[in-house]
């Protein structure tokens, strides 16, 4: 039988997945990028996630669970995406940024499906940080989405 800890562990370790996919698709992104706007801003966005991940790993042990240490098997097919698509787009910022904004998608869908979650409401400083950690991620989203919509089709 599973305890109300368990489940909220459960997704906690989901979002630490999403946000290490996070680290290494933007760790990918600033690598294959030559804009020099673009690579401070993905080491940034990279940098927040590491700091996401790393406390809601002590969340986890303090409700008693083992931490993920991996990626998200969904997340290991966008990278392998991002890579085709940026070698045949030859690095251009639109591209790049519009496999940002998929994996922004996604990792906003991620921390509001552990929002909705039941398991989350019994924890009201667990969901207080999980909240603060999606709104500000929200905001990365909004300002790579603005980057994307701005950015000329071929740079």
């Amino acid at each position: 039988m599973e305890t109300k800890n368990e489940n909220l562990i459960s997704g906690l370790n989901n979002l630490i997945e999403i946000n290490n996919d996070r680290i290494v698709g933007y760790n990918k992104a600033s690598d294959k990028s030559e804009d020099s706007e673009l690579k401070p801003l993905f080491y940034e966005m990279a940098r927040k996630s590491r700091e996401f991940g790393g406390a809601l790993s002590g969340e986890v042990r303090s409700l008693g669970g083992e931490p993920a240490e991996g990626t998200k098997t969904s997340g290991k097919f966008h990278r392998a995406w991002i890579d085709v698509k940026v070698a045949l787009a030859g690095h251009e910022r639109k591209t790049i940024l519009e496999s940002c904004v998929f994996g922004e998608d996604a990792i906003q869908n991620e921390y509001m499906d552990v929002l909705k979650s039941e398991d989350l409401n019994s924890n009201a400083a667990v969901k207080t940080m999980v909240s603060d950690q999606q709104k500000s991620l929200k905001e990365d989203h909004d300002k790579i989405v603005a980057m994307r919509d701005t950015a000329k089709e071929f740079s």
